[in-house]
C-alpha cells in the first residue's frame, strides 16, 4: 500500500512556507533558477572539499560559509510576505553581491585584519558595519523577525550601557569597538556558533537530504504502519514512530508535522479521533524528532561545542529522556483510543509486510553513521560517511537508486536547508559577541539566581519561561544559543552538571513550537487537520506532558543522562518514569481499564508525579497510587463486563 494523503503537494508546500518561514523560498525560473541552484551545490561542493581535502583558518573558512550564505538567502528569499517570489529584483541582487562581498573581504584582506586588530580602518568599519545588518536583514527574512529585533536590542544595550539602570549598567562601547567586535573577531558573526554551522551542521543536514533522496522518509512512513498499524488507535502510534524516524533526516518541527502528518492526520480522522488530537500527536511526535539520536536538531551540535564534548556524549545522554518523550505520547494516544473505542488498521489497509521488510538495507546509512560516530571518527567525517554510505545503499535497488541528477538535487536540497542555519548562527553570534563585550551574561545569570531566591526549583522554572517565550519566535537553534548563553550558567553555579543544564535549555527551545500561543508546529498539524490551532497546541501540550517533567528529572537526577551513574541506576529512574508517565496519561485522558472518575484522575496525576520525581520514597508512594487507580479501574471495567454478559 502506498500512503496516499489527503492535501497536494502543492498544499504541503503552502503550509510549509506559511508556518516554517526557512522554507518559503522564491520559485525562481529561468536563468536564476539554474544559477541559485548552482550556487547551492557549490556551497554543498565547498562544504564537503573543505572537510575532506583541505583546512582553512577559521577567519576565511568561516566567512566563506557566510558568504554562500547571504549571497542566497538574498537570492532565495523576499524582503517582505508581498514580495514577488519569482523575480529576485535589482535591490536583492546588490544585497546578494555586497554579502559575497563582505565576507570576502577577510579572504581578501587577511594578513591586514589579523595584524592590525583592534585599530581598523574606515574602510573596515565601513565593510564590518554593512555586513552586521545584511546579517541582521538575512536572520530576519529566514528566520524572522524576533531573532533580529533581539539582536538589535543587545547592540543596543553594548552602545548604551552607560544608561541603563541598576545591575545592567556598564561602561558602554562605541560604534567602532562594536562592529570589530562583532565582525573582525571569532566571538561575533564569525564565533562558535557559525563555526558549528560550517562544519558539523551542515553536513549532517546535507546527510539528511540524501536520505530524503532515496525515499528513505516514505519507507519510515511504510514501516511505522507494518510496526504499529495493527495496533489499537493504530494511526496515531504510527504518527508518533514515524515522526520519531523522521526526526533523522528533518531538522524541522514544521516540515517534519507536514511530510509525516499528511499522511497521519487523515488516517487518525478517518478512524475517529477528534481533529484537534489527530494534529496535536502529529505536532507532538514531529516536534519530538530534534530530541531524538543519533541525528538531532541543530542545537545539539552547537551543545557539544559550548559543553566542549564530543556530539556522541550529547546523543548518549538524551537517548532515555527522548524514549521517556515518545513512550508518554504513545501512552496517551492508547489511552485515548481505548476511551473512544478505536480499532487498529486492518490489514488491507497495510502496506505489504515483505515488501517492507525488503527495504530494511535503507537503514543502513543511519546505522553506519552511528556506527562511525561510536568508532570516535568525528561527527564531520561521520556525516560524509553517512552520505556516501547513502548513496551506495540506495544503489541496491533500482527505485532508491540514487541518478547524477539525484545526486545533484540532494546537494542543492541540503544547501538550501542549511540557509536557515547559517542565517540564524551569524545572527546569534552578533548576540554571544554582546554579551562577551559587555559582561551581561553573568549579570543576567545572576540576576536570575536572586530573582529566584537562590532556589534551584525556581531558577528551573524562571528559565523553562524565558525559553519558551524566546522560542514562540525563534528557531530552536537561535533560542538554545541565547537561553544556554545566559541561563546554564546559572544553573551550572547551583550545582547543575554542565550537559544537565545545557540540555534543559535545549529542551524546552524545542518544545516552544508546540506551546501556545503561538506554536507553529501545532498550527502547521492545525491546518492539515482543518482543527482549531490554539485548541490544538493546548492538546499537544498535554500530550507532550513528559517533554516537561524530563528536563526537571534529569536536572535532579543526572542518571537519565547517563551521567555519573550505574546502568541500574539509569534503568530503574527510567522504568520508575515510564511508571509515572502511565499515571499521568491516565489521570489526563481520564481512562484506563474503564472511565476514571475525578478523584481517580486526581489520584493517578499525583501518583504519576511523584513516580517521576526520583527518590526511592517518592517512587514508591507513586506506585502504589498508580497501582490502587489501576485496580479500582480494573475491579470497574470487569463488573461492566459482567453487567454486560448477565444482561445477554
Amino acid at each position: 500500500m502506498s500512503t496516499t494523503t489527503n492535501i497536494n503537494q502543492q498544499e504541503m508546500d503552502k503550509l510549509i512556507a506559511q508556518y516554517d518561514k526557512e522554507s518559503a523560498t522564491r520559485q525562481l525560473a529561468g536563468p536564476m533558477k539554474w544559477i541559485s541552484f548552482g550556487l547551492l551545490v557549490l556551497f554543498s561542493l565547498y562544504q564537503l572539499s573543505s572537510t575532506l581535502f583541505f583546512t582553512l583558518p577559521p577567519q576565511i573558512h568561516r566567512p566563506i560559509h557566510l558568504a554562500f550564505g547571504l549571497a542566497l538567502v538574498y537570492l532565495l528569499y523576499a524582503g517582505t510576505s508581498k514580495g514577488k517570489h519569482n523575480k529576485i529584483g535589482i535591490v536583492n541582487m546588490i544585497l546578494a553581491l555586497l554579502g559575497v562581498f563582505v565576507s570576502l573581504y577577510w579572504v581578501i584582506d587577511y594578513e591586514g585584519l589579523v595584524t592590525r586588530t583592534g585599530n581598523y580602518t574606515t574602510m573596515d568599519m565601513v565593510v564590518g558595519g554593512i555586513a552586521v545588518l545584511l546579517v541582521l536583514e538575512a536572520a530576519r527574512r529566514v528566520v524572522g523577525i524576533p531573532i533580529a529585533l533581539i539582536a538589535t536590542i543587545f547592540l543596543l544595550y553594548t552602545y548604551f550601557g552607560p544608561y541603563m539602570p541598576g545591575f545592567l549598567e556598564h561602561r558602554g562601547s562605541d560604534v567602532e569597538r562594536i562592529i570589530g567586535h562583532s565582525y573582525y573577531t571569532l566571538e561575533g558573526i564569525l564565533g562558535t556558533p557559525l563555526a558549528v554551522s560550517s562544519t558539523f551542521i551542515f553536513l549532517f543536514v546535507l546527510f539528511g537530504a540524501f536520505l530524503e533522496k532515496t525515499g528513505v522518509g516514505e519507507y519510515f512512513n511504510d514501516l511505522s504502519l507494518v510496526i504499529a498499524g495493527r495496533r489499537i488507535g493504530g494511526p496515531a502510534k504510527v504518527a508518533v514512530f514515524s515522526s520519531a524516524l523522521q526526526g533523522t533526516i528533518s531538522g524541522s518541527s514544521v516540515a517534519n508535522v507536514v511530510t509525516s502528518g499528511a499522511f497521519t492526520i487523515p488516517m487518525m480522522k478517518r478512524l475517529g479521533y477528534r481533529s484537534e488530537f489527530a494534529a496535536a500527536v502529529e505536532a507532538s511526535s514531529s516536534t519530538g524528532g530534534q530530541i531524538m539520536p543519533p541525528v538531532m536538531g541543530a542545537a545539539a551540535f552547537l551543545m557539544a561545542e559550548f559543553i566542549g564534548v564530543p556530539y556522541l556524549e550529547i546523543a548518549k545522554s538524551a537517548i532515555l529522556p527522548a524514549i521517556l518523550f515518545f513512550v508518554g505520547i504513545w501512552i496517551m494516544t492508547h489511552f485515548e483510543a481505548k476511551r473512544l473505542g478505536l480499532r487498529g488498521l486492518s490489514k488491507e489497509e497495510l502496506p505489504n509486510k515483505k515488501e517492507v521488510l525488503k527495504k530494511m538495507y535503507l537503514l543502513l546509512p543511519i546505522v553506519i553513521i552511528i556506527t562511525a560516530l561510536m568508532m570516535n571518527i568525528s561527527a564531520e567525517r561521520s556525516a560524509i560517511i553517512g552520505i556516501v554510505s547513502t548513496i551506495v545503499v540506495g544503489a541496491f535497488r533500482k527505485e532508491t537508486r540514487m541518478s547524477i541528477a539525484d545526486i545533484f538535487a540532494a546537494l542543492a536540497s541540503g544547501a538550501k536547508m542549511a540557509l536557515g542555519v547559517v542565517a540564524a548562527t551569524a545572527c546569534a553570534g552578533i548576540i554571544v559577541g554582546t554579551i562577551t563585550l559587555t559582561g551581561i551574561g553573568l549579570k543576567l545569570a545572576n540576576g536570575l539566581i536572586d530573582l529566584a531566591g537562590g532556589q534551584l526549583f525556581l531558577t528551573l522554572f524562571f528559565t523553562m519561561i524565558a525559553s519558551l517565550i524566546l522560542g514562540m519566535g525563534t528557531p530552536t537553534t537561535a533560542n538554545y544559543i541565547i537561553t544556554s548563553t545566559i541561563a546554564a550558567p546559572a544553573l551550572i553555579q547551583l550545582g547543575v552538571p554542565a550537559i544537565a543544564a545545557h540540555m534543559f535549555t535545549f529542551y524546552f527551545g524545542i518544545v516552544a513550537d508546540i506551546t501556545p500561543p503561538v506554536a507553529l508546529a501545532a498550527f502547521a498539524a492545525s491546518g492539515i487537520a482543518k482543527s482549531k490551532p490554539i485548541q490544538t497546541g493546548v492538546e499537544s501540550t498535554r500530550l507532550s506532558i513528559a517533554a516537561f517533567m524530563a528536563p526537571y528529572i534529569f536536572v535532579i537526577s543526572p542518571a537519565l543522562l547517563l551521567i555519573n551513574t550505574t546502568l541500574l541506576e539509569s534503568i530503574w529512574v527510567m522504568l520508575t518514569s515510564i511508571i509515572g508517565m502511565i499515571g499521568v496519561g491516565a489521570g489526563l485522558i481520564g481512562y484506563w481499564m474503564s472511565k476514571l472518575n475525578v478523584l481517580e484522575r486526581i489520584l493517578a496525576i499525583a501518583g504519576g508525579v511523584l513516580a517521576v520525581i526520583p527518590g526511592i520514597e517518592t517512587d514508591i508512594a507513586g506506585i502504589i497510587l498508580i497501582a490502587l487507580v489501576y485496580s479500582l479501574s480494573y475491579y470497574k471495567a470487569r463488573k461492566q463486563k459482567q453487567a454486560v454478559q448477565t444482561t445477554l
